[in-house]
């Protein structure tokens, strides 16, 4: 017969706890004692104490919770597939070799501060367990860390998860004679930021300003510190649905990277489509970086330099030639040539410009330390003014290529108008060549995507010459942001309609009906506010078709011959956006049960 007894409560304004106690026997049922404004859990040999500020614990076990998304973990973990919670064993740690070790010291004093603050900023769990094999300390952790090390670190949901089965299927790994002590403490402060923020990111994907504002407000007045916002918020968005799956591709690909000891060709291209894939999908580009932080892969070092990279050394180089006057500065030549530079290591994600940048920010200042001249100071804060200009514009136009929603706003604009001016009294016309020309090459930009950095363009250009007022410019792409989500809806409606009652929709009643039917629902929905638009309809039905013969005649055909040229022919003169496309592939091959990796394979000469 299983028992288990449950204690709940509140420590103080922020600190919750579950206390659970479950075994095969019954003489648990006295495991803790309230004195002295103390609660203490304790079993034979091990005890845990909650006061106001903190946790006293000794005996053994010890305390494990979910990795947060960013966070410093050991190599080990980082790099095993499955890992998903971080483990800790009173009187463990790993020695110079990295190999774990056990010492005799069983106790453990933390604030809550520190527990929420080194492991999980809203869930933590400690425990001990009582009958176990073995009477010293060390012995017992390693009967803990056979029995349940793995299993613990590989529970997906941790922090979803009933404590009730939790606790049920940690015991079934354990002696049939084992009593399991778990306390779960829960700090309601950080969980309602998170709750709020999750909401509103769930809902906005981008959240609007005045809302930020709010949570802002509500951080403050529940004292919650700005690291602890930041981790919250960066592991609520690595958990929503259409984020996860790509970045776990993104540092799957990087574990094998790290594994092989270098970045191959095709595994960069990956890496390249699934960026490209993030910003439509608004995922951070932070949160890229922290993955090539943590897992830091370099090019295969047998590929020669890339000459962008010799170019750069070179020019950089220039800035302390003892034969040449400090007060010449860049000429606009080179600096053209570095931002060429750096628009190829940005497309490559090659790290190597960023160092060289560092590299010699790091001489600038020992030199100017050691008595040079603050020319070079100057000099240099030249080169990296027009690489934030570069960083900026290629943010704002990125998003407005990929995105849906982007609002592009007076201030983003005027910020453009300048860098323009910039960037085009460097080189006749270095701006267009440097932004536009490099997005409209990428073979993932959609029509509207297309649409819009062609209104831009032509709108920027007007702007500069007085023929067009900027907030025109601004309602010009709004109309086009605007009729792209009209199409999306549009779509979406369509096609569950089609799924639901139409067995087809290619004769002329069988379009009107369908299109009568939306052209009502969406006017009630207040999503129109007028008869809907016949020719945006028709789009709508004819890109469906198209959808219909891939799916249904090319893509079969596709993968049994793999025939990546028919595909690359399809992606190319269908005219539907390839990001499209591939959703619709995955879908068919998790519907089909065909390995994800034959996809890969389809994909990647043409990366």
């Amino acid at each position: 017969m299983n028992t288990e007894l449950r204690l709940h409560g509140r420590i103080n304004e922020s600190i919750e706890y579950y206390a659970t106690a479950a075994g095969h026997l019954t003489t648990h049922h006295h495991f803790y004692q309230i004195s002295d404004q103390q609660l203490r859990f304790f079993a034979p040999g091990s005890e845990l104490t909650l006061d106001s500020t903190g946790i006293r614990q000794q005996g053994n076990g010890g305390t494990f919770c979910e990795y947060m998304f960013g966070v410093d973990q050991p190599l080990a973990d980082l790099t095993k597939d499955g890992i998903h919670n971080r483990l800790t064993l009173l009187g463990a740690s790993y020695d110079e070799g990295g190999a774990l070790a056990i010492c005799e010291n069983n106790r453990c004093d933390q604030t809550y501060e520190q527990i929420f603050f080194e492991g999980h900023a809203v869930f933590n769990c400690f425990f001990f367990i009582e009958g176990l094999a073995g009477k010293g300390h060390q012995q017992q952790q390693e009967q803990i860390l056979l029995h349940l090390g793995k299993s613990l670190k590989r529970i997906n949901n941790l922090n979803q998860q009933d404590d009730t089965q939790l606790v049920a299927d940690l015991l079934t790994m354990l002696p049939k004679k084992s009593t399991l002590y778990l306390i779960r403490l829960i700090n309601t402060r950080n969980r309602r930021y998170q709750q709020e923020f999750q909401q509103l990111y769930y809902q906005h994907r981008s959240i609007p300003d005045e809302y930020f504002t709010e949570l802002q407000s509500l951080a403050n007045d529940m004292g919650i510190d700005r690291y602890q916002q930041e981790r919250i918020r960066v592991d609520v968005m690595y958990r929503h649905r259409d984020n996860y799956r790509i970045i776990d591709e993104y540092k799957k690909i990087l574990i094998a990277c790290h594994h092989q000891g270098f970045l191959g060709t095709d595994q960069h291209a990956q890496l390249i489509r699934l960026k490209t894939l993030s910003v439509r999908n608004k995922i951070p580009a932070a949160m890229f970086l922290t993955l090539d932080q943590q897992l830091q892969v370099k090019p295969d070092e047998t590929a020669v330099v890339p000459i962008y990279i010799t170019t750069t050394q070179n020019i950089l180089q220039q800035l302390f030639r003892s034969d040449r006057k400090i007060e010449q500065g860049v000429d606009a030549d080179a600096m053209e040539k570095l931002l060429f530079a750096k628009l190829q290591a940005h497309r490559n994600r090659d790290h190597r410009f960023e160092q060289l940048l560092l590299e010699t920010g790091k001489v600038c200042d020992e030199k100017i330390r050691d008595g040079a001249s603050l020319t070079l100071l100057e000099n240099f804060s030249y080169i990296i003014t027009f690489f934030d200009r570069y960083d900026s514009t290629s943010s704002y136009l990125g998003q407005m290529a990929f995105m849906e929603n982007f609002r592009l706003t007076d201030n983003i604009l005027r910020s453009l108008i300048g860098n323009q001016q910039a960037f085009n009294d460097l080189s006749h016309d270095l701006f267009g060549r440097l932004f536009f020309d490099d997005i409209l090459e990428n073979g993932y930009l959609g029509r509207f995507g297309r649409r819009k950095l062609h209104c831009l363009r032509k709108g920027l250009a007007e702007v500069g010459i007085g023929r067009l007022d900027m907030p025109e410019l601004v309602t010009q792409v709004k109309q086009l942001d605007a009729e792209e989500r009209l199409y999306n809806t549009i779509l979406l409606n369509a096609k569950e309609r089609i799924r639901n009652r139409y067995s087809r929709y290619d004769t002329p009643s069988e379009q009107t009906k369908l299109f009568n039917e939306l052209s009502d629902e969406l006017l009630v929905r207040g999503i129109i506010s007028d008869l809907l638009d016949p020719k945006l309809f028709r789009s709508v039905i004819h890109d469906i078709k198209k959808e219909a013969i891939y799916l249904h005649n090319l893509l079969p055909e596709i993968i049994a011959s793999k025939d990546r040229e028919l595909r690359e022919d399809f992606l190319s003169n269908s005219g539907l956006d390839r990001f499209y496309v591939e959703e619709l592939e995955r879908e068919y091959f998790t519907l089909n049960q065909i390995d994800l990796d034959h996809l890969d394979q389809l994909r990647v000469d043409i990366e």
